[in-house]
């Protein structure tokens, strides 16, 4: 199998490379393609996966299971003849993330780079870029699966099923985390590749774990009301006992900026520099020596991973606590990603978290059945999905508590309101004179209707925040659909 990465040049790619060089995805790719905009952070990825195969080789002979390695500058050379594509850009790039986060503060709401204001402009340049992507592929590979990287996910993943259909999967390891973090505190033993008996429920960063049968025997009461249990893993610890147990179901730790808004934006404040400017200080500083490191690239390489790891959600836990060691550890997206491709090219069926369209197999094919009850059968929404040759097929969920039903259609209209605005709808049969003022007023009223937003004035003042920091959102609202140059 062929696959290539867009984003090549990232800082997450060795962790790809290492899962295809030993243990259950070895062997499974045996050509991997490296595509990115910049040559520069390509070669210092390059470095990185060769000091990597001296370590894990430790001087022996490959083991002939390892991938060869290339790298490109050229979209269509790197998609001629793949039959995969992993997708995680960042346009902009880290300085775009801190003003991400920056415009957002200033104005006294959260800054985030996938939830909330944050998320909203980040969306609105990975999207058209993603189209591109995605527009490419259905000429030079239209076989080919895209799985989905590129925040935020969900909304990046809807906007890209007009162009490719069934074939695109959006990936997020937060959500499966989760389901497993908490069926190891509960004593529920998960099979290798089955989600028997985990319900959850919801978009990317906003979810929730609300059923955890064993034995015909529901373990999550019992997890919730057990305050020691709880503080033995990351989401149990970010919010106060009494509250999961009222609420009667795990929320992913992306809720925490939703149910703890005020202790979030104390936190961000309080903190010398935000994530976004701590890591793009990381890799200024990072990328030109794994260029220039040899054989030691990968230990410089790691020792970052282990620190950018160490200062995830960091606004969540006190100044001394530091993140379990499993989650230190590494990995997560390139598992899951690894564990679709391999369902889906053939190693066997596969049961995980996935953003897809919320849409079940039903008696009468022409009635869609909602995997989510609530939500509208063609948006891509969260929820365990059994992978196979066939595809990507989601399982039908409970239908959610009204508090967390109204919260997911809210936001769920945000993102469409994304998609419009970045995408192919916005433009699409509107007169040329009047789709400027659509794709902008389509994105107003994402920022307006954003629970942590809320606000008319502050999002007219979010968007031209925004728009003087990114030049090319102005290019965008006069778009055409198929246009978009």
């Amino acid at each position: 199998m062929r696959l290539m990465i867009a984003g090549g040049g990232g800082f997450r790619v060795p962790l790809v490379y290492r899962a295809l060089s030993t243990g259950p995805f070895a062997g499974l790719v045996r050509e991997l393609v490296l595509y990115d905009v910049d040559a520069g952070r390509l070669a210092a990825v390059e470095a990185v996966l060769a000091a990597l195969w001296i370590q894990e080789s430790s001087g022996r002979p490959s083991p002939g299971n390892l991938p060869a390695v290339r790298t490109t500058t050229s979209l269509p050379q790197a998609l001629d003849g793949t039959d995969m594509v992993f997708a995680a850009i960042r346009p902009g790039g880290t300085a775009g993330r801190i003003a991400d986060e920056r415009i957002a503060l200033e104005l006294g709401l959260l800054g985030q780079e996938t939830t909330g204001a944050g998320g909203i402009s980040y969306a609105l340049r990975s999207i058209p870029r993603m189209l591109e992507l995605a527009e490419e592929m259905r000429d030079r590979c239209p076989e080919a699966w895209l799985l989905n990287f590129t925040n935020p996910a969900g909304m990046v993943t809807e906007a890209l099923v007009p162009v490719l259909g069934r074939r695109v999967v959006g990936i997020c390891d937060s959500a499966g985390g989760l389901v497993h973090r908490a069926a190891r505190a509960a004593g529920v033993a998960l099979p290798e590749g089955r989600l028997d008996g985990a319900g959850y429920y919801g978009l990317n960063h906003l979810g929730w774990l609300y059923r955890l049968e064993s034995g015909g025997r529901d373990a999550l009461p019992g997890l919730l009301a057990d305050a020691g249990a709880l503080a033995g893993f990351e989401e149990g610890k970010l919010f106060p006992q009494p509250f999961l147990a009222d609420l009667g179901c795990l929320p992913n730790e992306y809720l925490f900026y939703y149910y703890e808004t005020e202790r979030a934006l104390s936190g961000i404040r309080s903190a010398v520099q935000t994530r976004g400017e701590s890591i793009d200080r990381q890799q200024s500083e990072l990328y030109p020596r794994l260029a220039a490191a040899g054989a030691g690239a990968y230990r410089l390489w790691e020792e970052a991973r282990r620190s950018r790891e160490e200062g995830y959600l960091a606004e969540a836990r006190p100044a001394s606590e530091r993140r379990n060691e499993a989650d230190l550890d590494g990995g997560g997206y390139e598992r899951v990603a690894l564990s679709v491709m391999r369902a889906l090219s053939g190693g066997g069926p596969a049961e995980l978290v996935l953003n897809t369209p919320n849409t079940v197999p039903g008696a009468d094919p022409a009635v869609p059945e909602p995997a989510i009850p609530g939500l509208p059968a063609d948006a891509v929404v969260e929820v365990p999905c059994r992978v196979s040759p066939d595809g990507v097929v989601p399982l039908r969920q409970e239908r959610p508590a009204p508090a967390q039903l109204a919260l997911m259609q809210r936001v769920k209209e945000v993102e469409r309101l994304v998609v419009q605005a970045a995408g192919l709808e916005a433009a699409a049969g509107a007169e040329a004179g009047t789709a400027s003022g659509t794709r902008r007023e389509a994105a107003l009223g994402a920022f307006a209707r954003h629970p942590l937003v809320d606000s008319t004035a502050l999002a007219a003042k979010l968007l031209a925040g925004y728009e003087a920091a990114f030049p090319e959102l102005q290019q965008l609202w006069t778009a055409v659909a198929g246009n978009r140059h």
